[in-house]
């Protein structure tokens, strides 16, 4: 929840200057403090008659001068009384209800009731009364939330306060005098009669504040489903009419605005583009998104596609954005923007940086994966602005040349830092940090955090924190873009006797024809010769970007043999491979240089052997899907993705085309497979770290045919039995581009293997059937550690993520299948092994920790002695345990004093201590109380 004005902080922000209103206001505030006697209650002499005169008068001077408070004050403050102005609407409509309301006594009644009542002095009762009515925080209006909900929730404000005015008259001597017949009823007669008439007269008021604040207007805009618009241009005018657009700006701000307007910019800037066709500006090719919206608690599982689908779909996006800029949650909790790969993400924060750029408000954009990833939030902001105006400029500086303009900071790429080896997982509440700091020295700030979706079951979520995700286009903006697309490219694409991409032959591939990104890239690849408009099969996404690599490539070599196409995109496949290795997705021409020819040429050619000296990072740059940004990146990381995976098959066909060529020889039949090239292509990173590329493998191994899948299989099988064994001599030893130890490199070495078999398997395999011999269980646990220890806690999430199994036992032989439709995730299995326990037992322990922590019929005390004795003796370490503490440590009547001990071991693994303390702080255990057990253990240094 966000902190929304009372009436109290109301008639502050407004400065009233009603001397009555305020003395009874500040009574009550005082009373809550010190008491009634001290708070000087016994010199009060307004009462409730003159209470309710004196608030009703100022709600209507409030509506009646409410544009005069707008004028002449910043963005926030504007805010803020807006804020105020709705408190003061919805406490004034309850007492004007309360006034004219048909009950068996009057206000006026009230007030002469007698100086005690059962016992309790009467002016401390109505501190009581007062304090409910006025201190109380209320309801305000936000642009995800429809009106409707808006005053449900200002009817249980007044149901609220019609109880404890029900409270108030039971205490007084008037409700002795009343008939039992009414005293019956009053309850009621309250709950009723007030808050159906007070909600008459909020609607009226509502509608007055509506038709002069273009802010509330915006937030009723919201529920209304607009015409299709490009490049967010609604917001251009919606902003307009709120303030006029800035002039005049001190330099270092308007070169700040220039840097953000990015409209006049093609739809993608990038490398070289194929030079018969015509990208539209990205102010005239950017649809205006559609989303869903929720406020995301500790329960919600926004990771999910599935969750997102019961969520409320906003039919107006753009006068959502607008709105929530003008709220007061905007500057309180940042706004998360979650979205597949290739939905628009980054677009996103470039049209609606643009879109700001003329307003009262300030936009700074940070693309996070060009800032140092472990870096405070200030500290990345100010290096965005360094790179935007080319000096270093400190971030107060320029919100204090802003002269007034609301910052809006639009930190782009949040999964890059996760996904990156970095442990950011507390990031958005260091956004919020920011927020609370600058708010408190009068810097208020927005902040829009983007990132996928499927990262947000990773990240620790602030309280407040809404969260949008982008959804695909329909049917009619996949039209709408590509008449778009039509109008740019028919005169160009007639010259070759070819026509724009229509839109029933795009939509035939279903989801890939949604994703803005997709859609892009299958008109660019219809443009080379109309091949979707012939061919009407579905394509997959594995399959389009091969295509239209293997064609662009094609049409720039003027129709290179196949063998060309293929040593091109090895070197594209370098560059990405380069890049995950160094968990980054930006790569400098250093490190291409070194890298590309160690990789491209096995690193086997002599210095001087090349007649020319080859130019590797512009020979591998130089394409359209690639931009610069302080280094090199992929036009879109997906990109990179799918060239790991492409580039992993490639070495998987050329494993077997290898083997298939020794033939029955009889040397061949004892010599070692060389699987140098693939070693070196999946030795440096689980390819599991990066969950596309597990699903490019999947969809390019679709497309092998099935004999080949099975000796693919056998091959790998026998290279994971042989995966740990030293080798003497390997090629392509040249590419390294991080330094790892020989088991790390193993470790993903066979992580990778075990998923290629897996992948490639046309049916599930047995852990059995591929580490043949005596006791595959245990070398199957061995890997399991290896695994653990060495990949780092992204490549072994990753990798139990992707590899799904369940067990098998058959007689007293137990099993684990690996692949399948039976799955209940490698968390299952292999961190069952991993820990120590097997499959059999893992389930127990789980059922027994579940019961632990959730169960009653066991004193508190017991049941915490058996969780400590199963993590003593038995060292269990899994998120059932972390589950069972959670449970207990959230218990009522917990002794914490008793956890204690048992958090402190958990936390005793310094290898193990940050997954652990994330996992911990997911289930309940407040971070605050593991950084005290954290310091009076004297665990290691250098935090969790």
């Amino acid at each position: 929840m966000i902190e929304t004005p009372s009436y109290a902080d109301a008639l502050r922000i407004l400065g009233c200057k009603d001397g009555r209103l305020v003395k009874v206001v500040g009574f009550a505030s005082a009373a809550a403090r010190t008491g009634w006697a001290l708070a000087g209650g016994g010199q009060l002499v307004s009462g409730l008659a003159d209470m309710r005169g004196d608030i009703v008068r100022y709600g209507e001077d409030v509506v009646h001068r409410l544009p005069d408070l707008k004028s002449g004050v910043d963005r926030f403050t504007r805010t803020q009384r807006l804020a105020a102005a709705h408190a003061v609407v919805v406490v004034a409509a309850y007492f004007e209800a309360l006034g004219e309301a048909k009950l068996p006594f009057t206000l006026e009644q009230l007030d002469r009731a007698g100086k005690l009542a059962h016992g309790v002095p009467t002016p401390e009762r109505f501190a009581r009364l007062v304090a409910a009515l006025l201190l109380e925080r209320l309801p305000t209006p936000e642009p995800h939330v429809p009106y409707a909900e808006t005053r449900l929730a200002v009817e249980r404000a007044y149901l609220r306060m019609s109880e404890a005015m029900a409270g108030y008259v039971g205490g007084l001597t008037v409700w002795d005098e009343l008939p039992v017949d009414d005293q019956l009823l009053l309850p009621r007669m309250l709950a009723e009669g007030p808050p159906v008439h007070a909600l008459r007269i909020y609607d009226e008021d509502y509608r007055s504040l509506a038709l002069d604040s273009h802010e509330f207007a915006v937030r009723s805009l919201v529920t209304d489903k607009p015409s299709p618009a490009t490049a967010l241009s609604r917001v251009a005018w919606l902003l307009a009419e709120l303030a006029p657009p800035r002039v005049g700006d001190r330099p270092m701000i308007h070169r700040a605005r220039m840097a953000a307007n990015a409209l006049d910019q093609p739809l993608l800037i990038a490398g070289k583009l194929p030079e018969d066709v015509y990208l539209p500006l990205l102010g005239e090719g950017y649809l205006s998104p559609r989303f869903r919206v929720a406020e995301l608690t500790r329960e919600c599982t926004p990771a999910l596609r599935s969750w997102w689908e019961d969520q409320r779909e906003l039919p107006d996006s753009e006068a959502f954005l607008v709105g929530h800029l003008t709220s007061l949650r905007a500057t309180q909790a940042p706004l998360l923007v979650l979205g597949e790969p290739g939905s628009g993400k980054t677009k996103l924060t470039e049209v609606f940086g643009a879109r700001l750029a003329r307003s009262e408000f300030l936009p700074i954009r940070v693309e996070l994966r060009g800032v140092a990833p472990r870096a405070g939030v200030t500290e990345q902001i100010e290096q965005a602005i360094a790179a935007v105006l080319g000096e270093e400029v400190s971030y107060a500086d320029l919100v204090a040349a802003g002269d007034g303009a609301m910052p809006v900071i639009l930190l782009d790429g949040f999964d890059e830092l996760v996904q990156g080896g970095v442990n950011r997982y507390d990031y958005l509440e260091r956004v919020q940090e920011f927020q609370r700091r600058e708010a408190g020295l009068g810097r208020p700030v927005a902040v829009l955090v983007t990132s996928r979706t499927v990262v947000a079951d990773r990240i620790r979520l602030p309280a407040g924190l809404l969260a949008l995700q982008l959804q695909p286009f329909e049917d009619e903006q996949v039209r709408q873009w590509l008449d778009i697309w039509d109008q740019a490219n028919r005169a160009l694409l007639a010259r070759r006797d070819l026509k724009p991409l229509p839109a029933d032959a795009a939509l035939v591939h279903g989801e890939m024809a949604r994703q803005p990104l997709l859609l892009l890239l299958l008109a660019l690849y219809d443009a080379g010769s109309n091949a979707l408009q012939r061919d009407h099969g579905p394509l997959g996404r594995a399959r389009l970007y091969e295509v239209l690599l293997r064609d662009y490539t094609e049409r720039e070599t003027g129709g290179a043999h196949r063998i060309v196409i293929d040593q091109e995109l090895v070197l594209l496949g370098a560059v990405a491979l380069s890049m995950q290795a160094r968990g980054r997705q930006v790569i400098t021409d250093e490190d291409l240089d070194r890298d590309l020819p160690a990789l491209c040429l096995g690193g086997e050619e002599e210095p001087g052997e090349q007649e020319e000296p080859v130019d590797w990072a512009r020979r591998a740059t130089e394409r359209f899907f690639f931009v610069r940004r302080k280094g090199h990146a992929f036009l879109h990381s997906t990109f990179g993705e799918f060239l790991v995976a492409w580039l992993a098959m490639y070495a998987l066909r050329d494993l077997d085309r290898r083997r298939r060529l020794a033939g029955d020889e009889p040397l061949a039949l004892v010599q070692a497979v060389d699987d140098d090239l693939l070693y070196a292509v999946t030795s440096h990173s689980c390819l599991a770290e990066r969950g596309p590329t597990v699903g490019f493998i999947l969809e390019l191994l679709d497309e092998v045919p099935a004999a080949v899948r099975a000796r693919c299989v056998t091959l790998l099988a026998g290279l994971l039995r042989r995966s740990l064994y030293e080798r003497s001599r390997r090629h392509f030893t040249g590419f390294r581009p991080v330094r790892h130890t020989l088991t790390r490199r193993l470790a993903a070495y066979s992580a990778n293997l075990t998923l290629l078999i897996v992948a490639a398997s046309e049916d599930p395999v047995s852990v059995s059937s591929i580490l043949q011999g005596p006791d595959p269980m245990e070398r199957w646990s061995a890997l399991n550690h290896l695994w653990k220890g060495q990949l780092g806690q992204e490549g072994w999430s990753g990798l139990v993520t992707a590899l799904a199994a369940h067990r098998v036992v058959e007689g007293d032989v137990e099993d684990v299948v690996l692949g399948g439709e039976e799955t209940s995730g490698m968390g299952d299995v292999v961190v069952a092994v991993a820990t120590g326990h097997t499959p059999r037992h893992r389930r127990l322990l789980d059922l027994l920790l579940g019961a632990l922590g959730e169960g009653r019929d066991l004193p508190y005390r017991d049941r915490v002695g058996l969780v400590g004795e199963l993590l003593r003796t038995v060292a269990v370490r899994s998120p059932a345990m972390h589950r069972a503490l959670g449970a207990l440590w959230a218990e009522e009547g917990a002794d914490h004093a008793e956890l204690r001990p048992l958090l402190a071991a958990m936390l005793a693994d310094p290898g193990d201590r940050r997954a652990t303390w994330e996992q911990l702080v997911k289930a309940g255990i407040p971070e605050t109380a593991l950084l005290e057990i954290h310091q009076n253990t004297g665990l290691a240094s250098g935090g969790p």
